[in-house]
C-alpha cells in the first residue's frame, strides 16, 4: 500500500513539472536556438504571402520528438513579431503546454468540445502579451471522437476570428488517430523530427497517413541535432554585439 501512495505522489510531481526553462525564445532571445525559432516563423510567413496561414498543425511521427518544445517557442517568435496567438492542446493523450506556462489544467479543450464552457472561458492568458492558451483540460475517454465533431471546427473558426494564428499541439502521426483527424481541418501541417532518433519507415509512413487525409503537408522542422556537428553555423548566428550591463 506505501509503494502505491509513493507511485501516486511521484506521478502528481511529474504532473506538475514546470517546464518554464525551456521557453527559449523569451528567456535567451540572442541564442543560436532561438535565432532558428525566427527563420522557421519567417520561412512560414513566405509560404503563402497572398493567403496568410490561419491554422497551423504540429506534430511528429513518434514520441519524445520535441513538436511541443517546438510549437511554444514559435509561438514566442510570432508574438514577438507583433502577432495575436493562439496555441491550443490538443494532444489529449499526453498534455504539455500548460506546464510551460505553469498553468493547472483543471478545464480547457476538453471542457469546450463536451459544452461545458464556451471558447472565451476556455481561453487563458499566459502572461506574455498577445500569446493566449487553450490547454487540453480533463483527458477525456474519447480524445477523436471530440476532435473530429463539429465543435472542434467551429472552435477553430472562433479562435481565427481573435487571433492572427493558431498553433496546435497534436498527438505523434503512427501513435493514434488524433492528428489525421485534426490535419484535413487546418491550413498546414509541420512535421517536427528528431536528430538521431526518428525512424525513416515510421516517418515515410506517418507522411503517408497525412496525405491520406489530404493534409497540407508543409515542411518539416530538424529537432535536437547536435550543435558541435556544425559549430560554424553557431557561430554565425552568434554575430552581433555584445549588450553592455
Amino acid at each position: 500500500m506505501l509503494n502505491i501512495f509513493k507511485k501516486k505522489e511521484k506521478l502528481s510531481r511529474q504532473a506538475l513539472k514546470s517546464r518554464k526553462n525551456e521557453l527559449i525564445v523569451k528567456n535567451n532571445p540572442k541564442s543560436p536556438v532561438a535565432e532558428a525559432y525566427r527563420n522557421i516563423r519567417t520561412n512560414l510567413s513566405f509560404l503563402s504571402p497572398d493567403k496568410p496561414l490561419k491554422t497551423l498543425l504540429f506534430t511528429s511521427s513518434g514520441t519524445a520528438e520535441g513538436k511541443s518544445l517546438t510549437l511554444v517557442n514559435i509561438a514566442l517568435s510570432m508574438v514577438q513579431n507583433g502577432k495575436k496567438v493562439i496555441i491550443i492542446d490538443a494532444d489529449l493523450r499526453k498534455p504539455m503546454q500548460h506546464k510551460f506556462f505553469e498553468m493547472s489544467n483543471f478545464t480547457g479543450l476538453s471542457s469546450i468540445l463536451t459544452g461545458e464552457i464556451e471558447l472565451e472561458n476556455g481561453l487563458r492568458e499566459t502572461g506574455i502579451e498577445g500569446l493566449q492558451l487553450i490547454s487540453t483540460g480533463v483527458i477525456p475517454p474519447n480524445p477523436a471522437e471530440l476532435l473530429n465533431s463539429r465543435r472542434m471546427e467551429k472552435l477553430l473558426k472562433e479562435a481565427e476570428e481573435v487571433a492572427d494564428i493558431i498553433l496546435i499541439d497534436s498527438p505523434p502521426v503512427i501513435a493514434v488517430t488524433d492528428a489525421a483527424v485534426l490535419a484535413n481541418k487546418v491550413d498546414g501541417v509541420i512535421l517536427v523530427i528528431a536528430s538521431h532518433q526518428t525512424d525513416k519507415e515510421i516517418l515515410i509512413k506517418s507522411q503517408e497517413t497525412l496525405e491520406r487525409v489530404h493534409a497540407n503537408i508543409l515542411g518539416v522542422v530538424l529537432n535536437k541535432y547536435p550543435a558541435h556537428e556544425d559549430g560554424k553555423y553557431l557561430h554565425y548566428y552568434y554575430y552581433g554585439h555584445k549588450v553592455k550591463k
